[in-house]
Formats: structure tokens, sequence, C-alpha cells
């Protein structure tokens, strides 16, 4: 079981049925959070310094521990598998959606062609919750 997480605009009530279907079926929660490089780093003409990339990530590791700290208390018997990839949030769950049974998603105002596409390219059932 997958959840697409975006601690910046996180979906409580995805949170709460992903934590809850990998309850009921007694499954690990893989937890996916999709990030960026910064735009500066993105834009420069130089290759970026392994460090400074470590650094962002780490810092996103960070924020997304900090985004799913309280769900573990609520569902103690729900083993959490917390993954920060450098990909764009569709990619990311795309990707994590290869063995996933079903992949989560909260909507709270990403575009419909995001959406689209996203349901467009996953290889398993989509619960998207809206917010």
């Amino acid at each position: 079981m997958t959840v697409g997480v975006d601690f910046r605009a996180p979906v409580s009530g995805a949170l709460h049925f992903a934590f809850e279907a990998a309850r009921l079926r007694a499954a690990r929660l893989h937890a996916v959070h999709a990030w960026k490089l910064p735009a500066h780093a993105a834009a420069s003409p130089f290759p970026i310094l392994e460090e400074d990339r470590a650094t962002w990530e780490d810092h996103e590791v960070q924020l997304l521990s900090d985004a799913l700290r309280p769900w573990p208390t609520k569902y103690p018997d729900v083993d959490v598998l917390e993954d920060v990839v450098l990909f764009t949030p569709v990619e990311a769950v795309v990707h994590a959606s290869e063995g996933a049974e079903p992949v989560v998603i909260g909507r709270r105002s990403a575009p419909h062609s995001t959406l689209g596409e996203l349901l467009e390219h996953c290889r398993c059932p989509v619960a998207v919750v809206l917010a």
C-alpha cells in the first residue's frame, strides 16, 4: 500500500485513509514524497555538488518524518516506510505504484491534467481522497 505525501499541503484525510487501509490489510504503508531541486540550483549551468544535493534531500526527509510523526501513535500496528524521491509527484507515485495495492493520494487543488496523467499511468488501483 502506498500513499503520496505532500507535507507542504498535506491532506489528512488521505493519510487517515491510507493508515486505516494498511491497518485493515496488515500491510506496510509506503509513504512517498516527491521533491525537486531549488530553483537556483535547477537553473544553474554548473553541476550540482553532491554535498548540496544531499543536504537538500536530508531536509526533505526530515520534513516528511515530521509530517508523519503523529500517525504511528494512532496506528501503532502499521509499519511505515518513508521514501523521499527526486521526481515529479506524478513520476514518484507512478514509480511507487509497481506492486502497490492500492495507491492513495489526496487531492486538494491539483490540476485535472495531473490527476488524469497519474490515473493513466499508475499500475494499480488508485484511491483519490478529496480534501
